[in-house]
């Protein structure tokens, strides 16, 4: 993992979030000062860490924040595809406008890297108004290193997984119909193919692209698992310890892509990998304890809830 030289100062926009809450502590273990930034204090903040609440819409906030910044992380985004398909306007200004106020920020403060959140989307057609605020996003990113020498790296992420996930994550949605309604519906056929990534191993990697062979590159971070969803929803229903009923509802199946998200595009990117990853089935099982855990605490019956083991991984 890349070293912070002489404690460097890192700040993460979107820190709250799934993925910019592991890149956060990837950092802090990696030796950064880190600071958080979101528009609610961040429930994953660790003593080391500083939090900061503000919108990155309040250009003065985020320039403010990233004052005295080594290395700058935007996560900040509306990430989920079918929210950005129903809210063209929001989604260009958060994840468009919201990145120039990042971009903007760091060039004043003079960073020696910006990092941006982007997605394996921008290589298709699929994603709808999601895709395009990430390659426009890029664009800009881009732009701002041609006009101002600010150096960068774009992370294209790929299908994550892991604890911290809500609804808005394709396997958390399929681990939490399991327990909760002993089924899973997935939109469309099943035969997409997706190729999963353990958030703990894209956060290691998000740090390791701070090394000066990584600036100015677009990076593509997708997991060593590809697989058909269909088949995650087999091994799903294996894991649990009751019957799960597998649904396919091909009529509402948008936006998403099926096989590959590559449609011709002139910027390639680089697939990063880690020697050592979380493999697929462990980290579906710890998904679960949390989510479970979550719903007994929420005032689950422990009759109607049974205990999940590893015995039928």
């Amino acid at each position: 993992m890349n070293r912070a030289e002489s404690s460097e100062i890192a700040v993460v926009f979107g820190a709250s979030g799934f993925l910019g809450s592991y890149v956060a502590d990837a950092l802090s273990d990696a030796g950064y000062q880190v600071h958080l930034f979101d528009r609610t204090p961040s429930p994953y903040q660790r003593p080391d860490q500083e939090m900061i609440v503000g919108d990155i819409m309040n250009l003065e906030q985020v320039i403010a924040a990233a004052e005295g910044a080594d290395v700058i992380y935007n996560f900040a985004a509306i990430a989920d595809i079918d929210e950005a398909h129903n809210k063209p306007i929001a989604t260009a200004s958060i994840n468009v406008l919201g990145n120039m106020h990042v971009l903007e920020a760091a060039h004043l403060a003079g960073v020696r890297r910006y990092v941006f959140a982007s997605s394996v989307y921008v290589y298709s057609e699929s994603g709808s108004f999601y895709r395009a605020s990430k390659q426009a996003a890029e664009r800009f990113t881009e732009t701002y290193h041609d006009r101002y020498g600010l150096e960068y790296s774009i992370l294209r992420y790929g299908s994550l997984y892991g604890r911290r996930a809500d609804k808005r994550n394709g396997i958390f949605r399929m681990l939490f119909e399991a327990i909760d309604q002993h089924s899973i519906t997935y939109k469309g056929s099943g035969e997409a193919i997706r190729e999963y990534i353990h958030v703990e191993d894209a956060a290691r990697l998000s740090v390791q692209i701070l090394a000066p062979e990584f600036a100015n590159r677009h990076l593509i971070l997708t997991g060593q698992e590809r697989l058909r969803i269909k088949d995650v929803m087999t091994m799903i229903s294996e894991i649990m310890p009751w019957p799960v009923k597998l649904n396919f509802d091909e009529a509402n199946a948008v936006h998403h892509y099926e096989v590959t998200p590559y449609a011709f595009q002139p910027r390639i990117g680089r697939k990063l990998v880690l020697n050592e990853h979380v493999d697929l089935g462990q980290g579906l099982l710890d998904c679960l304890r949390e989510i479970h855990k979550e719903l007994r605490h929420a005032g689950e019956d422990d009759d109607a809830t049974p205990s999940i083991s590893d015995n039928r991984a």
